[in-house]
């Protein structure tokens, strides 16, 4: 009876100790994405954050404004590749990073607003199941 007790003690000690250390590990991942809009950019505040499995594709709407350079960061909790592809709304391609050597940082300006479309996914040659993460930084253009 005795010794039944102590391996759950166990059990629950471990696990205890365990897991804050992997949800640090997730957090830190963030900030890690997150830090890759560093000043001149200002990050939108409004991180995109979905859990994929397999052939899922996240849908974010944003809109790009006139008179701003974008810089679009796109991370996972392991880091591993996002594919992120930006259409209009009329779902015409305006950028895919899997034309970019998945690369997970794009910059860019927009001459006139736009709304668009935001589509994320994951590298199923790498993995079949992850957290995405896309961060939208921007800096004003005018009077610069």
């Amino acid at each position: 009876m005795k010794k039944g007790l102590f391996l759950s003690f166990l059990l629950v000690l471990a696990s205890s100790i365990m897991l804050p250390g992997q949800a640090n590990s997730q957090e830190e991942k963030v900030e890690t994405c997150e830090g890759l809009i560093q000043a001149p950019f200002i990050s939108n505040g409004q991180p995109f954050r979905a859990f994929l499995t397999g052939d899922e594709v996240a849908e974010f709407h944003t809109t790009f404004l006139n008179g701003s350079m974008y810089r679009v960061v796109a991370c996972s909790g392991k880091n591993e590749p996002i594919i992120f592809s930006i259409y209009d709304t009329n779902r015409n391609l305006l950028f895919s990073n899997d034309e970019h050597n998945k690369s997970n940082v794009w910059d860019f300006k927009i001459d006139g607003s736009v709304e668009c479309i935001i589509e994320a996914r994951l590298d199923k040659k790498i993995t079949t199941s992850g957290m995405a993460l896309l961060y939208i930084g921007f800096k004003n253009l005018e009077g610069n």
